[in-house]
């Protein structure tokens, strides 16, 4: 643990807590966007690897639903709007630009939400987010790659302890990104091959 922090080893449980959450989500955003995309991300998708204790979820939509649609589905399954911890916080209402792919501005819009039982974030996010890809990719070639996993949990470990003290974990956040700009060439050739 470092400060706001917490890095546990992997759980086991993660991926059916992941799952339970999703069939809720599918319930309620199908009916929206039957050509919806479902993804367990982020660290707690990755076998073996350290990770804060929240399951991260992504949904990719044919489009993203004003708040006016979208919100009321997911309030109903325990999910909430989230700001963010800071008025600039990473990844909130736009992901960073990242990766080759040139796509119009509005294509990097998203809404974030979080929700209790487990502790989960959700990333709502367009089909043709490039981003939304590249979580996938990046899991799916941590999950191929076992002596990344352990050089990225080397990482994070580091970068919490550098910033134990911060207010919140939004450097934390920015930092990590350093390791995706490394590594993005190679998860997506491999993801290409």
């Amino acid at each position: 643990m470092y400060g706001w922090c917490v890095l546990t080893s992997y759980d086991a449980a993660w991926p059916a807590a992941a799952e339970h959450r999703l069939a809720e989500l599918r319930r309620v955003l199908v009916p929206l966007d039957p050509e919806s995309v479902f993804d367990h991300i982020g660290s707690t998708s990755v076998p073996g690897l350290l990770a804060k204790p929240l399951v991260d979820l992504q949904v990719r939509m044919s489009r993203l639903p004003d708040p006016a649609e979208l919100d009321h589905p997911l309030l109903e399954i325990g999910f909430r709007p989230h700001a963010g911890a800071r008025d600039d916080s990473p990844g909130v209402h736009r992901d960073s630009p990242r990766g080759s792919e040139q796509v119009p501005e509005h294509v990097w819009e998203k809404r974030l939400f979080t929700a209790s039982d487990p502790d989960t974030v959700l990333h709502v996010r367009r089909l043709d987010s490039p981003w939304g890809r590249h979580t996938v990719m990046f899991r799916d070639w941590l999950r191929a790659h076992p002596a990344e996993v352990d050089r990225y949990a080397e990482i994070k470990q580091s970068l919490a302890r550098e910033h134990a003290d911060d207010p919140d974990f939004d450097n934390y956040t920015r930092a990590k990104t350093v390791y995706l700009d490394l590594v993005q060439e190679q998860f997506e050739t491999w993801a290409e091959g």
